[in-house]
């Protein structure tokens, strides 16, 4: 057989016919699988002539037209089949060795409100920019999928809004890098505007309601410790006598406890065992709750580490202890998150006070302190940031300006140091100014 009988871009392969086309800018080749006749030679360059057309016209789909090709890996396709609810459980499952818990908790609390709203069984490929953008807006404005279709549903915050749509943005970007779509449909959406949200510490004079609004003892505790160290409440509930040290008037922060009921490290690294220095209020409320708790039962539990599975052993005698506020088989040994919260609420209903989350407790130590003319880097390692920068972008306005204070403060450290301003006297010979030091 001559080689001109065969047609453009069919070829002979070990007694097998094969063509070849150019595809993203390379050739490539595939092998049909037929014996090499003069019939088969034919609709051999018919194929390869639709191949070329589909290529020029944009509509050539590889992974339809050879599902078996090795060459699917080389240009990443072959695995558009996949729907959205395939992808969330792949992703879901792969994120778990990589995040904790709590979490896992979160991703799997946005992907069973948004991912209805795609379309559970649509193919991943299809999902468009522009449909994405009315996902987002019925999550603000209020609509939510059921079998039924969209349900009104109360709408969400902006912050709310732009975390699900981070959130699942990561997971179509995990689509993109696997080779299941060529490109995220999420680049391009930029996140909505927010205004900042400011902080709402409470005043001294309600500070002194609200404790005197906590119907035990051990509860004015908690919420004095809260807002004289400003940690957080997974880390507050989660504290032992095990982290405190009297002598030098600290107390470590070594773990937390989340709203599944699992300790954790703290939130950073910058959170995991930072030294807090307690101010004296703080340290009398801890003496009055060690007459309660410090003789109690030392536990031995399971600290998550960051590494996926592996775990380490705290033995902990907890500073609060819900059974001494309610003495019933049913209380556990350590407050759930969302019921510290709740007494938050309670003790404020009953002073009187406006509402605000329990979690202005934090606040209200962070504007205290700076109100006071604390230095942000201290205050930043005291709460656990990494830098003082996010105190001055939450809390600058509470800073207090202490510019008298600061030139005070350096002529006194500075006086013995500054080199003296030479003076100019006049030289009575010349009547020309003299410099003497």
């Amino acid at each position: 057989m001559s080689k001109a009988s065969y047609p453009t871009g069919v070829e002979n392969h070990g007694g097998s016919l094969r063509i070849w086309f150019i595809f993203k800018g390379k050739r490539v080749r595939e092998n049909l699988g037929v014996p090499d006749t003069a019939k088969n030679r034919k609709v051999a360059g018919d194929l390869r002539t639709s191949v070329c057309f589909a290529i020029r016209m944009g509509s050539f789909d590889y992974s339809a037209q050879f599902p078996n090709s090795p060459n699917l890996k080389i240009f990443g396709v072959g695995k558009k089949d996949i729907t959205v609810k395939e992808l969330q459980k792949k992703w879901l499952d792969l994120k778990k060795m990589e995040i904790c818990a709590n979490a896992l908790n979160r991703y799997e609390s946005v992907v069973r409100n948004v991912v209805p709203l795609i379309g559970e069984n649509r193919l991943v490929s299809s999902v468009t920019s522009e449909e994405l953008l009315y996902v987002r807006k019925d999550l603000l404005t209020g609509y939510q999928a059921s079998s039924k279709g969209k349900q009104p549903a109360k709408g969400r915050s902006v912050v709310t809004v732009n975390y699900y749509m981070t959130t699942i943005a990561g997971m179509f970007q995990f689509a993109k890098d696997h080779g299941y779509v060529e490109a995220n449909p999420f680049d391009g959406i930029k996140p909505l505007k927010k205004a900042r949200a400011e902080p709402d510490p409470l005043t001294r004079e309600e500070f002194i309601r609200l404790i005197d609004a906590c119907r035990h003892q051990q509860t004015k505790n908690l919420w004095s410790l809260a807002v004289y160290t400003g940690v957080r409440h997974g880390e507050l509930i989660s504290l032992a006598w095990e982290d405190i040290d009297f002598k030098s008037g600290t107390i470590t922060i070594r773990r937390n406890y989340t709203k599944l009921g699992e300790f954790t490290l703290p939130k950073t690294d910058a959170s995991t065992n930072r030294v807090v220095h307690l101010i004296q209020p703080a340290i009398d409320v801890l003496r009055n709750q060690a007459e309660m708790t410090r003789l109690g039962t030392q536990h031995h539990i399971d600290v998550q580490m960051r590494e996926y599975g592996r775990s380490v052993d705290h033995e902990c005698t907890f500073v609060f202890n819900p059974q001494v506020v309610r003495r019933c088989k049913k209380v556990g040994f350590i407050y759930q998150v969302d019921s510290v919260g709740d007494s938050w609420d309670i003790a404020l209903k009953r002073a009187g006070i406006r509402h605000r989350k329990a979690y202005q407790s934090r606040h209200t130590y962070a504007c205290w302190s700076l109100s006071a003319g604390a230095n942000p880097s201290f205050i930043a390692s005291q709460m656990g940031h990494a830098s003082a920068q996010m105190v001055f972008d939450v809390y600058g306005a509470w800073m207090a300006d202490s510019s008298a204070e600061q030139i005070a403060m350096l002529n006194h450290k500075l006086s013995d140091y500054a080199p003296s301003v030479p003076h100019e006297t006049p030289n009575t010979n010349t009547g020309l100014l003299k410099s003497v030091c």
